[in-house]
């Protein structure tokens, strides 16, 4: 097996995990986003994650400054990551999971247009009609016309770009930046932006609460690391369709916890995509 196959396998492997890791994340910030807003979570999962970030750092034998090598990609990636994350935390505690996961499995889809113009890779008529064919998917599950579509689908349609081009860029520059770099900016830009609006939507948190935030803090942190080291190492479009195994956590936390079910519509539309 050449190198670069093992490379990409390696990255297909470290992605699976990652989507194991977020999928434990969303279940809680589903259970929290019944009682609290989507700006009040990413807040406190931003100011508990600081303390593992500061971990990092004191291991990272690299002293290397924190500033960014390419400092507009950097911004551009922060400002979609805090998008995603206000868009997913808000779908999740409106959708059921599997509905959620299938809106979200764009996401690949989208890598691979967004892989042409910001990695120059190429795409060959296949890929393409697996494009066309996963958006026809996309609109089964939506079913426009038949069922009214929610802020809930809005905003997971919205995480579904956002988080594209957090991926796309992750892999553009993963290789210059510092990987602590890139969970550490789009952390402070949360905790900067949903800490201005927290005054306006906060809930009071009890401390077993503020247990379950710490949770999401960790799991979001190693979700980010997984992904960035899974882009690292592997091509776009090797590595995003890997995210399609987050409809089988979906399927058994949500009849497991929530006690969701399929609709034929979710399951015909994940299986195109």
């Amino acid at each position: 097996m050449s190198s670069h196959a093992a490379n990409n396998m390696r990255a297909a492997a470290i992605m699976l995990a990652a989507m194991g890791v977020f999928a434990t994340h969303d279940v809680v910030v589903k259970l929290l986003g019944a009682t609290y807003a989507p700006m009040q979570l990413l807040f406190f999962g931003s100011l508990l994650g600081f303390p593992i970030v500061a971990v990092i750092l004191l291991n990272d034998r690299r002293h290397e400054s924190l500033r960014a090598k390419h400092p507009g990609w950097v911004m551009v990636r922060t400002a979609c990551a805090i998008v995603t994350g206000v868009s997913a935390f808000f779908a999740f505690s409106t959708l059921p999971l599997a509905q959620v996961y299938a809106i979200l499995f764009a996401t690949p889809l989208l890598i691979t247009i967004l892989a042409i113009p910001i990695l120059g890779e190429k795409v060959r008529l296949r890929r393409w009609a697996a494009v066309i064919t996963g958006l026809v998917g996309v609109l089964i599950v939506l079913r426009p016309g038949q069922a009214d579509l929610s802020l809930g689908h809005l905003a997971a349609l919205a995480a579904s770009i956002c988080s594209a081009a957090v991926s796309v860029i992750a892999r553009k520059i993963g290789k210059d930046e510092r990987s602590v770099v890139l969970l550490l900016y789009p952390m402070v830009g949360n905790f900067l932006v949903m800490g201005a609006m927290l005054p306006f939507v906060y809930v009071p948190m009890p401390l077993e609460h503020l247990g379950l935030m710490a949770v999401i803090a960790v799991f979001g942190l190693a979700g980010s690391f997984l992904v960035i080291l899974a882009y690292r190492e592997g091509e776009a479009v090797i590595v995003a369709p890997m995210q399609y195994s987050q409809i089988i956590w979906a399927t058994g936390y949500g009849y497991i916890l929530f006690r969701e079910g399929l609709d034929l519509a979710t399951v015909v539309g994940a299986t195109v995509i």
